[in-house]
This record gives C-alpha cells, structure tokens and sequence, in this order.
C-alpha cells in the first residue's frame, strides 16, 4: 500500500487505494482539480518526482500562496487560478483527480466531462465525493446545508458515465471513531463542532477510478 504524508487525513487510505490501483508513479503528468491548501498536490508530486508534473487548480486566487507555501521544495507543482468547468492544461495529463470538490460546483457532471477533456486517451480520472446524510454522530445523521450537493457521492458512478467514461473500480469507506483521536478532530475542524466522546461515522467517501477510452483507430 502507497504510504502518502497526509498523517491528519483521514481519508488518505481510500486515495492510497486508488493511486496503488493506477500504479502511478516517476514522471506522470496529473492535475488536482479543487486542490484546495495542496496536501493531496504534495502528495502526488512525491509520487511523480521531479521528472513528472502536477498542475494544483483551485477557483480560490488565494489557493495559489497555500500551494505554493505547502509545495514549496517541489519544483515540479504548478499552481494555477481556474474553475473546475474551465481548466485548460498546456499539455494533455496521465491522470486527473478531484476530491470533495463536486459536491460544491453547479453542474459536477460537467466539471467530470471537462476532466476527461484535458486527459490523455487511456489515461485516469479519480474522484471521490461524500455521500454527507449517510455519516453519524451519536447516531444523528450528518447535514451540510452549504454544499450544493451534500450527497453526490451516491451518484457518483452514473455521473462518471455520464461524462464518457469507462469505470474500472469503485468503492465507498467511512472512517469512524469515539473519543479522541484523528476522527474526532477531523469533524472538529469541518464543522466547528466537538463531538466530545459520542461516537462518529463520518460520511462514506466513493471513490471511482475512470479510464479516458483509447482514441479510435483510424
């Protein structure tokens, strides 16, 4: 299993699974649409060394300082300032990937379409959203009022269809916990709220790997 530094994050062993399931690996091309203060970016520029690129695309102006502060000793990170709907890569990607981010744009299937767009045949799409209404604390289901689509996980797989790709593997994990410890602190900082000792589910997170399909032959 691919060990990634994002010791805080609890939902790292579902990206690890995927990144395993793509071998990705020294000088792949990817872009981490959404990548918000850049931790998954870091962790995919690790990964793709300094022989590879990673494109960190957020719609947030400021997102540029936290990647640039967090990407710091890796040349090959280059932060750029686009909607999800909108990006345009100078070169065509390995891999494009997407994170708790269309539970929050307009149209997600769109964002998906435009991802395989700036892939290249053959290459990977990798998103993972929440399913929000299906995590717990203390038995009470979860409410995210501000996300556009809280639950966008559970349509996931038919939005990647939708999109004109071909799914290889999907799945769903949800991290739990009580008391102390990352998943008390995890919701803790999403939601501003301590659960104190209750215990907690927190939302599944589906993960689906997507192929672009090969470009027909001529």
């Amino acid at each position: 299993m691919t060990e990634l530094g994002l010791r805080n994050d609890v939902y790292r062993r579902p990206l690890a699974t995927a990144l395993d399931r793509l071998g990705l690996g020294e000088g792949w091309r990817c872009v981490d649409v959404g990548a918000g203060g850049g931790d998954v970016t870091v962790a995919l520029a690790e990964m793709v060394g300094h022989g590879g690129r990673v494109y960190a695309v957020d719609c947030d102006p400021s997102t540029r300082d936290d990647v640039a502060r967090a990407a710091a000793p890796h040349s090959q990170v280059i932060a750029l300032t686009q909607a999800g709907e909108d990006v345009l890569l100078p070169e065509a990607v390995d891999l494009a990937f997407c994170r708790f981010l269309l539970m929050h744009v307009l149209e997600p299937v769109v964002v998906l379409r435009r991802m395989g767009q700036i892939t290249r045949a053959g290459g990977w799409v990798v998103a993972q959203e929440p399913i929000t209404s299906a995590g717990r604390i203390d038995g009470e289901a979860f409410s995210m009022p501000e996300a556009r689509h809280p639950d966008v996980g559970a349509l996931l797989p038919a939005l990647v269809i939708h999109a004109g790709l071909e799914i290889v593997d999907a799945w769903a994990e949800a991290p739990a916990g009580a008391g102390s410890g990352p998943v008390r602190d995890y919701l803790t900082a999403l939601t501003d709220v301590d659960p104190g000792d209750e215990p907690v589910v927190l939302p599944p997170l589906v993960t689906v790997v997507a192929r672009k399909p090969e470009a027909p032959q001529s």
